[in-house]
This record gives structure tokens, C-alpha cells and sequence, in this order.
């Protein structure tokens, strides 16, 4: 009887070579695959690890002092801080709204009502606050444990709220942040629970840049809403490659204003001025840098430039 040629057939030696090579390349892509994906998990669980329960906590220690200076607060649960460098530029970014229901307050600007709670804050001296920081939209405030909260002032108007503006000087037009939610977590949900934790890797990269390139939060939650509504079905669900797309879209994107549907403003991204200019077009070639750097680490294999990209 005549033998099979083993495992390889009748091939020559050179094609058995290149089955062996093509194996090993294999191999080690998906090692770094596995690597990247672990990686990029750790990264997340950082972002993720706020405690919860310190957080209620907390609130609950300083919930009625609200109530009776103030009029009320409504705890915001739709991103939360990504990290502890991440700043307010977006309601998304934001802890509590601080209702203003008293008309003496109500008729303050916002920057004399963040005054306004700071030193209520500072008198009631709550024993576990270490740090109070009042920037141009709400108030951060570190506790003994270090856990960061912010507040933002709100006044209610019908279903919707006014916040202040970025100038910080005025109150906004009324806006309606249950429904950014409502589109976020829906295309959120459409594809596969991945879009939140894409939106806090681009805010990681993003802090790691100079103020003058940085993108504002909520702009960057926009972007993805506006992006992921057309990714492919066939496309791998995963962290890193829908990075890789937000980064491929996002600097084609980012040269047109997109509306602001919960009308905070008449852009989400007005702060970059019209299409096509200087600001939104210097952006666009950030993502872009950003999207080939991706690719290089990819096409070389190489760990240690997805590090430096993710900032770890």
C-alpha cells in the first residue's frame, strides 16, 4: 500500500516551509490579539473602578444639605467621570445636577451659584471633604478617600433643564440630557455593549493630549453615536478594532459640525467653529495620526506601541 506523504501530503520542502511559517505568524497574531484584548480589558477596569458604594455613600451624607439649600439633586448615571483627569464638557461627564429651585438662586448667574455652593460646602465643613474645586461649569469635590463627585448646577424648566453655558457667565437654552442618554445607550446596546467602553478609551487617549487638541467629552459621545450607527454587521465587535474605526471615521467627521439634538447648543462642536476650518481640520489630522499608529502596531505585532497609544 502507498503511504499518504503524512500530514503534508506530497508537497515539496519549500511549500511545507511556508505551511510552518504561515502557522507560526498564525500563532503569534493571535498571541497578540489576546494580549492586546487583555490590554485593553485592565485598561477599562480602571476607568470602571469607581466605588459605587462609597460614592452613594457619600451622596447620601451631603443629599439633604442639597435638598435644603438648594431645592434638590438628580444623581446622572449615564457615563460618569471616565477618570479622575477627566473634566466637565458635557453632561455625560457629570455626577449630580444640582437643582436650583429657589427663585433668589435661580436669578444668580452660574458662576455666583458654583460660588454659592462651595461655601455652603466649606461652612457645613463636612468632616470627609479634603478638596472643593469650583471650575467655568460645576464643582469637584474630593473626599478623604479620594473619590471625586461633580456637581453641576440645574435649573428645571418643564422636562428639560438649563445649565450653564461654556463661558460659564449664563444659563443655557433648555436642554433634555434623558434623551443624549436614551441615543447613547440605544446604540450602545446595537452594538453589542462595546460603544461606552470605545467612547472611555478615546477620552483615555484623548486627556493624553494638549488642551488645544483635546476633543470635549461630550463631543466625543456624539462622534460615536453619529459613527457607530453605520458599523458594519460583519465587523469584529470588539474593543480594539472598533477603536481602530472610531479613530478611521472620526477625523473624516469631525471636519462637519453635527446638531446638537438635546439643545445644549446649536452644535455639539461649535467650539471648533464652521466645516472645514483650521481647528476642525488641525483635529482631523490628530485622529488620522492616531488611526496609522494603530495600524502600524498592528502590522508590526508590536504590544509596546498599543501601550504608548492607550497612555499605559
Amino acid at each position: 500500500m502507498g503511504g499518504s506523504g503524512g500530514i503534508f501530503g506530497d508537497k515539496s520542502p519549500n511549500d511545507i516551509n511556508k505551511i510552518i511559517e504561515d502557522t507560526i505568524e498564525s500563532t503569534r497574531d493571535k498571541d497578540n490579539e489576546r494580549e492586546i484584548a487583555d490590554l485593553i480589558s485592565s485598561l477599562l477596569s480602571t476607568y470602571n473602578e469607581r466605588d459605587v458604594e462609597s460614592i452613594r455613600m457619600h451622596l447620601d451624607g451631603i443629599e439633604t444639605f442639597i435638598e435644603d439649600e438648594f431645592g434638590g439633586a438628580i444623581e446622572l448615571r449615564f457615563g460618569g467621570s471616565v477618570s479622575k483627569h477627566t473634566y466637565v464638557d458635557g453632561l455625560s461627564d457629570v455626577d449630580v445636577l444640582v437643582l436650583i429651585n429657589k427663585l433668589d438662586l435661580s436669578r444668580l448667574s452660574p458662576r455666583d451659584v458654583l460660588k454659592k455652593i462651595k461655601q455652603e460646602l466649606s461652612d457645613r465643613r463636612f468632616g470627609d471633604i479634603k478638596d472643593i474645586i469650583v471650575g467655568k461649569l460645576a464643582i469637584t469635590v474630593t473626599f478623604a478617600d479620594n473619590i471625586e463627585i461633580q456637581f453641576l448646577p440645574a435649573i428645571k424648566r418643564g422636562e428639560g433643564f438649563k445649565i450653564p453655558t461654556e463661558s460659564g457667565d449664563t444659563w443655557s437654552n433648555i436642554i433634555r440630557p434623558d434623551k443624549f442618554a436614551e441615543r447613547l445607550t440605544a446604540i450602545n446596546q446595537k452594538r453589542g455593549l462595546k460603544v461606552v467602553p470605545v467612547v472611555k478609551l478615546v477620552k483615555g487617549i484623548n486627556s493624553q493630549l494638549p488642551e488645544s487638541q483635546q476633543l470635549k467629552g461630550y463631543h466625543i459621545e456624539s462622534l460615536a453615536i453619529e459613527i457607530f450607527k453605520s458599523y458594519p454587521e460583519s465587523s469584529p465587535k470588539t474593543p480594539k478594532e472598533m477603536l481602530k474605526y472610531f479613530f478611521e471615521k472620526g477625523r473624516d467627521l469631525i471636519k462637519t459640525p453635527i446638531r446638537d439634538k438635546t439643545g445644549q447648543s446649536i452644535n455639539v462642536d461649535e467650539y471648533l467653529g464652521p466645516e472645514n476650518s483650521r481647528d476642525r481640520l488641525r483635529l482631523s489630522n490628530t485622529l488620522d495620526i492616531y488611526y496609522r499608529k494603530m495600524n502600524e502596531a498592528d502590522a508590526m505585532g508590536d504590544i509596546s506601541r498599543w501601550k504608548n497609544i492607550l497612555g499605559i
